[in-house]
């Protein structure tokens, strides 16, 4: 007898790229965590560079776990700004990864990677609430400036299950729920979803707190006298504020387990700055609290930086005083995005046109 066919989804992050082989049901039958250090990911200047590379990486797993591939699923990038939901990739969404639409960040790699290993099995390929899901409410567009609009740019398929998650844990409906979701992870967004909607989030690129790798918001007048000195070009300022700011910047690595060993053997500085990013995530965490009018069922804090204890600790003190705390330490991204394509495999959700 043939395998039953499965579902491949992909899921490339700044640091990582994860992978998993999924049955129709969305339980994972396997999966991988492929981590990617600043050193082997420094030969390329840009994330469109990582492509053939994290391809490769890719297709050897899948030719390992998998024989026969009903569909792909992969993690949306910065594209259009959209209604959430499952979309199938085409060219016009290809052209706009490619073109960074709305940034650069590697979750514009996900439907490149899905199209090309789709390819491979002659299967279709799909994305999963992209991280362009726009479900803002009108007053969070406004920045301070009528030529700056605010984007709905986050970890939007992560938010949205980490809060369907407490919704049923705390037996909530989602539509009549109201949470403050924190994905801690590469970057870090934090948003108020009120009734299932992310109706504010800060952008993890430009904005919030820093992060194992970016700088988060910074003083702005700073930031223009930097800009202009003259020292630094255009795109030696955009890599400190994504890839080479936060955590990497202070102390030369994006390891959260390194920087929790050097703590462990005393090093003051790695403690305050862990400290630092904590204290900048509950801020966040209380700001967005605002939106909501304070009437907040949970803080909910899910992505890979949870595993670690001493972080969700450190937030935790700061924030329980607003909601109680629920903590899902990793993402459920994997299962999520898999969902979404058995969802159309089986009829019960038509993809939508990019």
């Amino acid at each position: 007898m043939k395998p039953e066919p499965a579902i491949l989804v992909v899921n490339p992050g700044s640091t990582s790229t994860k992978l998993a082989v999924s049955d129709l049901g969305g339980s994972i039958l396997a999966g991988v965590t492929l981590r990617h250090s600043a050193a082997e990911l420094a030969p390329f200047p840009h994330v469109a560079g990582q492509f053939p590379h994290r391809l490769k990486l890719s297709l050897d797993w899948s030719r390992q776990h998998l024989d026969r591939c009903a569909a792909v699923a992969a993690m949306g990038g910065l594209l259009r700004p959209l209604v959430g939901g499952v979309y199938g990739v085409n060219p016009k969404m290809l052209a706009d990864a490619r073109a960074n639409l709305q940034g650069e960040h590697a979750s514009n790699l996900g439907c490149l990677l899905a199209a090309a290993i789709a390819g491979e099995y002659r299967c279709p390929a799909y994305v999963v609430d992209p991280v362009s899901v726009d479900e803002f409410e009108q007053l969070a567009y406004y920045s301070g400036h009528p030529l700056i609009r605010r984007k709905s740019l986050s970890h939007a398929l992560n938010i949205h299950a980490a809060a369907r998650k407490a919704a049923e844990g705390l037996n909530l409906a989602i539509g009549r729920s109201s949470f403050v979701v924190g994905h801690l992870g590469g970057g870090i967004s934090i948003a108020p979803v009120k009734n299932g909607k992310i109706i504010d989030v800060n952008d993890a690129a430009s904005d919030g707190p820093f992060s194992p790798e970016r700088t988060g918001g910074l003083p702005l007048q700073e930031v223009v006298t930097l800009a202009y000195a003259g020292i630094y070009s255009e795109r030696e300022v955009r890599a400190m504020i994504m890839g080479k700011g936060g955590c990497v910047a202070y102390l030369g690595t994006n390891s959260m387990e390194e920087i929790e060993e050097r703590i462990g053997r005393g090093d003051r500085v790695a403690a305050e700055v862990l400290d630092a990013m904590a204290y900048q995530v509950a801020k966040e965490i209380g700001a967005m609290s605002t939106v909501l009018h304070g009437s907040v069922d949970a803080i909910v804090l899910t992505g890979g930086m949870t595993c670690s204890r001493a972080i969700a600790g450190r937030v935790t003190e700061r924030v329980k005083f607003i909601a109680p705390v629920i903590v899902y330490p990793g993402e459920d991204e994997m299962r999520s995005l898999a969902l979404g394509a058995a969802r159309v495999l089986q009829g019960i959700e038509s993809a939508k046109e990019y």
